[in-house]
């Protein structure tokens, strides 16, 4: 796994948060008197060159490769073609036919849902790749694990659906649309700003963090196994050293669990976007 100069301080968690301190003192105990720092949060910065806003980092680097390794996998596999498909292009098509099929038509619907499965499909291979990293060695990062990417592509879906629905109903009809009809007035006064900020700053919001959260917790975990292992391995008493063996254990079972986080994560961003297109351009909205 990762490391990283042996600096090791977090409190993290998958839901609320739980302190890990007490896990870095019970391992000082058995160990050297500096004892085991989990990792923190600023060292998922990991700067390459430059300095402020204007610093290249590692998920900067990664993201980038993400593109060209998509872009050149896409147009080697795809650009001979043929009706009777080899291996590679066998697994593009059935890439391509599950966001097509699966998400796109059976949630935008079949008289709309074709020019928006190029902006689907490229949102669920970009992330699921992005996400892949984080157990692919000897990368072992998850991009989406720095919140900026997670926002930035929420901002994309964002602008997406909401200027589909304008363009479709016009401004006035799409706003009004959303609210609930046939409500007693009073009851207005609460619903209107619940709705907007349901469809503006709810929705937006929680999209960029599910993603998030849930790369971001589940690296921590995966170093905390990882690195917890390696300290009571290298640095622990007898008896540490066999309970290291567990460690690492768990530290290869999240790594199966992680990978299945990492494509639900990738499927319900998309299909989400998925939903929010539909319910934009949708007659009943």
């Amino acid at each position: 796994m990762v490391l990283w100069h042996g600096v090791m301080h977090v409190q993290i968690v998958r839901g609320d948060h739980v302190s890990l301190s007490l896990v870095g003192l019970a391992l000082a105990s058995e160990g050297e008197s500096e004892g085991f720092h989990a990792p923190s949060p600023e060292e998922f910065y990991w700067p390459i060159f430059g300095s402020g806003d204007w610093t290249f980092t590692r998920p900067m680097l990664m993201m980038a490769l993400s593109v060209l390794i998509l872009g050149v996998l896409l147009v080697t596999l795809t650009k001979k073609a043929a009706i009777v498909p080899g291996k590679g292009q066998w697994m593009v098509e059935q890439a391509y036919d599950f966001v097509r099929n699966g998400i796109a038509r059976d949630i935008i619907g079949s008289k709309d849902f074709l020019k928006y499965t190029p902006l689907l499909f490229s949102l669920f291979t970009l992330i699921l790749l992005n996400n892949l990293f984080g157990i692919i060695p000897p990368i072992q990062y998850p991009t989406m694990s720095r919140i900026g990417f997670p926002i930035a592509l929420t901002l994309i879906v964002y602008a997406v659906y909401h200027i589909a629905g304008m363009r479709r109903k016009g401004v006035g009809h799409y706003l009004s649309g959303m609210i609930p009809k046939g409500l007693p007035k009073p009851i207005y006064a609460l619903i209107i700003p619940l709705e907007y900020a349901t469809y503006f700053i709810i929705r937006p919001l929680t999209l960029a963090l599910r993603l998030f959260g849930n790369m971001f917790a589940g690296h921590m975990l995966l170093l905390l196994f990882i690195m917890g292992g390696e300290y009571m391995l290298l640095h622990g008493g007898p008896g540490l050293k066999v309970v290291s063996v567990g460690s690492f254990l768990m530290a290869l079972i999240f790594t199966a669990f992680e990978a299945l986080i990492q494509f639900l994560q990738a499927y319900i961003f998309t299909l989400l976007a998925a939903t929010y297109i539909s319910d934009a351009i949708s007659e009943e909205h």
